[in-house]
Parts: C-alpha cells; sequence; structure tokens
C-alpha cells in the first residue's frame, strides 16, 4: 500500500480559524451566496488568469468528482480513467452510483499515456458497434497521481490536445493540487493548468481547510444548471460562507 501523509492528520491552519472567528457575528446570505465566497471565487479567477471561470464550492473530494462528473456526461456516457486513478479504486463507486462507467486504460507511473488515449478514442469512433457500447464522454486525470507522480506541461498539453481533437472535455482532480504545484521539478503553473482543462478543483481539505474544494469551469463551461445538480447530490451547504471564508483566506 502507498500511504501519503496530508492534512486530513491535523486541523486547520490558525489563520482560518481566526477568520472564521473574527466573522462569526457577520449576517451574510445561505448557500454560497454571500460576499466572503464572491471575494474567493474573485482571487481564484486571478489566479488563474482565467475570468471566464465558473467556480463552486464544495466540501469534500469523492463528493466534488461524483457531482462535476454526473453534471457533464449524458445518462449513456461513461469516463475515461487510468486503471489506478482515485475515481476507479478509492471512492467505494461513487461514479457508479451515479449511473456512469469508468472506462480504465492502462497506467504509466500513475499517469495516463497521451498514446494510450489516443488509441482508446480512435479504436471506439470506428468501432461499428460502438453505439452498443458506452460512450467515452469525459477523461478524468488526477494532479499529482495516486503514485505521486506529475504531468509535465508537455504532456497535459499533449491530453488536451487530444480531448480537444475528439470533443471531449478534460476533468483534472486536484485533491492534491497545492502539494503538486509546490513539488520540485513541477513546470505547470495555475494558468497553464487552468488554460489546459475545461475543468479541474483545487482541494482546500488537504491543505489547511478544515473542509473544502473549489471546482473551477475554465471556459464559462459548466452545465446551466450545475447548482440544481449540486443540490441533488446534496453537496450544496446552507452556510456556504464556511466555504468562501477558508478559500479567501
Amino acid at each position: 500500500m502507498i500511504i501519503f501523509d496530508n492534512d486530513y492528520s491535523n486541523g486547520a491552519h490558525p489563520k482560518i480559524l481566526e477568520r472564521l472567528n473574527d466573522t462569526n457575528g457577520m449576517l451574510s446570505l445561505p448557500y454560497g451566496d454571500d460576499e466572503f465566497c464572491e471575494q474567493a471565487k474573485r482571487k481564484i479567477m486571478e489566479a488563474c488568469d482565467d475570468y471566464d471561470a465558473n467556480i463552486f464550492f464544495l466540501t469534500g473530494g469523492t463528493q466534488t468528482n461524483a457531482t462535476v462528473i454526473d453534471s457533464l456526461l449524458y445518462q449513456y456516457e461513461g469516463v475515461i480513467a487510468v486503471d489506478t486513478g482515485h475515481i476507479n479504486v478509492h471512492e467505494a463507486g461513487a461514479i457508479e452510483f451515479t449511473e456512469h462507467k469508468i472506462i480504465t486504460i492502462p497506467n504509466k507511473g500513475g499517469k495516463m499515456e497521451a498514446a494510450a488515449l489516443n488509441k482508446y478514442l480512435n479504436d471506439f469512433m470506428h468501432d461499428g458497434n460502438k453505439a452498443h457500447g458506452v460512450y467515452p464522454g469525459l477523461v478524468y486525470i488526477t494532479f499529482p497521481t495516486e503514485f505521486g507522480t506529475l504531468y509535465s506541461a508537455d504532456e497535459l498539453d499533449e491530453i488536451y490536445g487530444i480531448c480537444r481533437r475528439f470533443d471531449i472535455p478534460l476533468y483534472v482532480d486536484g485533491a492534491r493540487l497545492g502539494y503538486g504545484l509546490a513539488a520540485d521539478g513541477n513546470d505547470i503553473t495555475l494558468p497553464y493548468l487552468a488554460h489546459h482543462c475545461d475543468v479541474f478543483y483545487i482541494g482546500g481539505t488537504k491543505i489547511g481547510a478544515l473542509c473544502g474544494e473549489a471546482v473551477v469551469f475554465t471556459h464559462n463551461n459548466a452545465n446551466r444548471h450545475f447548482f440544481s445538480i449540486q443540490k441533488q447530490h446534496g453537496a450544496v451547504m446552507a452556510k456556504g460562507r464556511l466555504l468562501g471564508i477558508q478559500f479567501d483566506t
């Protein structure tokens, strides 16, 4: 078993606890319509150099993956991931619970190879029986991977190029994104990531927050009913300020 220690082992960063306490007496609108969420969204847009982004706050990684993936797929579509991908091995069938198949391809060092993705998609699209299969509607990768490996900027660009060629969105699971961006040898920046995928999330729970993941749809491309889908998944907090304050801090 590979074990990565992370901030699940700790409480919250002291500045977050201080800010939550300082703002505790303030009144705000519910369901994420508060000033703290709006301030955090503006900061994320600026950090990503993406002012057309749609941003939503959820509480945890599995909840985020199930909600985002469900929002992006039609009922006859599945999501492509490597066999070691988090959604395939570590989320208790949460994606299948939403009635979407995970289509697995082999990993190499935990990463998805562009050539393997291209071959799968090319083979599927040229299969005369494809109407009888689960249509690939989304590509999912993690950064860093479950093995702690990193995609290079060139590798991400190549995978995203294939996704655009086949008109399939790319979703990057960023539960450990903070670790990846700060890792030695990493050449991907937050703006680069935002411009080389269709949706990703910034994991807050593993890097100092009590809870919270910030989903970033990068091209004003969120499902126009995403909030309703989020609500169906039990993923909307009444006191959404709890998440906004943490990301704003």
